[in-house]
């Protein structure tokens, strides 16, 4: 669900200073009204104007009923909501959803209060699109069982590929899923009443996913460190270093050709602080050649064709090179393989 926030977007101020208009200019006929308790008739969308029973935090709605000139509170689900006094009339008020508008276990409704009296209406706020941040093990053969992380897991309809599957061990964080056959090489995507989120790779695409697989890793003398704390891009583990400016981390070298389906290779990196980063890959030390790239503290999924590595048609060597000259502690998860499209 795409968040149309009312103070970054200046085409529904516009919209919603033209709404407050037109429903200014017959406010004189309801005089009659003073000092009547307020009435909820309606909800509707503030773009698109389209009626609804169901809002999303961060999103602007349009309250249409009679006596709303004195309000005074505006509650989503016992949220006191902040509202603008400036887009209140007496029929309507225009107000956007609180972020931390609760979702689960409470009450489901809207409710106004003005000076005459209150008034209550049927809403549900609905949680924010769900999130799928990773799953493990990402080359799980058809059969087994494997843990889907991430957040906002609501009644989740998932599929692999486009078989729908049993959810199971439900959690607003964390399911797990039997693979059903011909997962591989298949996203996992999740979808409910907000929205829905395809992994950002595909079964069986791993070179590490907690394991290095088909004799890849890095050896201690790199001096690495595994961490399992809840904050890997992926899974559970990931590795880390503390590089002094332009020292390395040297991967194994193995071998593998088996590349048809693959448009390149993937690996997410994070830093303590922003750094840069070379990749040396297949051994590839080359400054003029070899590609380079910023590390932010936040995890992010760096992706490289073969044709970014020299027209490569096999992968030998995967290494990085510490690349600002004043060293840091590094990150490294998920390493893979990107499918063609």
């Amino acid at each position: 669900m795409k968040n149309l926030k009312f103070k970054r977007n200046g085409l529904i101020l516009v919209m919603i200073l033209s709404l407050v208009a037109f429903f200014s200019c017959d406010s004189d006929d309801d005089n009659d009204l003073e000092g009547q308790p307020p009435v909820i008739n309606s909800v509707s969308t503030a773009v698109g104007n389209e009626q609804t029973d169901v809002g999303f935090a961060n999103n602007m709605y349009v309250i249409r009923g009679l006596g709303f000139a004195s309000t005074q509170k505006v509650f989503f689900n016992e949220v006191d909501t902040y509202f603008n006094a400036t887009l209140v009339t007496d029929k309507v008020i225009i107000v956007q959803i609180d972020e931390d508008t609760p979702y689960l276990d409470t009450t489901n409704e809207l409710k106004v209060v003005t000076a005459n009296g209150t008034a209550t209406y049927p809403f549900i706020v609905a949680p924010p699109a769900p999130r799928l941040k990773s799953f493990n093990p990402v080359n799980a053969a058809d059969g087994e069982t494997i843990t889907v992380y991430g957040s906002f897991f609501i009644d989740p309809v998932v599929t692999v590929g486009d078989v729908e599957v049993e959810v199971l061990n439900l959690s607003i964080n964390e399911f797990q899923i039997v693979l059903p056959s011909g997962s591989d090489r298949e996203y996992i995507s999740v979808e409910t009443i907000s929205g829905n989120s395809i992994s950002q790779y595909a079964i069986g695409t791993a070179i590490y996913d907690d394991i290095w697989y088909d004799g890849w890793d890095i050896e201690s003398w790199n001096n690495q460190e595994y961490i399992t704390n809840g904050d890997a891009a992926q899974g559970l583990t990931y590795f880390k270093k503390d590089m002094t400016g332009w020292d390395n981390i040297q991967g194994n070298w193995s071998w593998n050709d088996q590349l048809e389906g693959y448009s390149g290779i993937r690996f997410s990196v994070r830093a303590d602080e922003p750094g840069k980063l070379k990749f040396v890959f297949n051994g590839n030390w080359d400054d003029a050649t070899a590609p380079n790239f910023d590390v932010t503290t936040e995890w992010v999924q760096q992706e490289f064709t073969w044709e970014e590595l020299q027209n490569a048609t096999f992968v030998q060597n995967i290494s990085f090179q510490e690349y600002t000259g004043n060293g840091g502690v590094y990150h490294f998860d998920n390493f893979g393989y990107v499918l063609e499209e």
